[in-house]
C-alpha cells in the first residue's frame, strides 16, 4: 500500500484524513500491525485508484517476509 500512496504523493496523514481514519491507524495498517475492515480496505482502494488485489494481496513470500520482520 505504501508504494501507491507515495506513487500518488500523498502523505499517511493526506490518505488517512480521505478515508476517515488516523495516521496512526494507516500507519499501522503499511506496517501489517492492523487489519482493516472490508469497508476501509475497499476506501484505501478508492483512494488511491488501485483495486483490492493490487492493494492487499499477500503472497506467500510475504507471507513469511512479515514473520520474520515480527520475530
Amino acid at each position: 500500500m505504501k508504494q501507491f500512496r507515495l506513487a500518488q504523493q500523498l502523505t499517511q496523514k493526506e490518505l488517512a484524513q480521505q478515508v476517515g481514519i488516523t495516521r496512526q491507524t494507516l500507519s499501522l495498517i503499511e506496517k501489517f500491525a492492523y487489519n482493516p475492515s472490508l469497508k476501509l480496505c475497499l476506501a484505501i482502494c478508492s483512494a488511491l485508484g488501485r483495486t483490492l488485489d493490487e492493494v492487499f494481496w499477500v503472497t506467500q513470500n510475504q507471507e513469511v517476509e512479515r514473520g520474520e520482520k515480527n520475530n
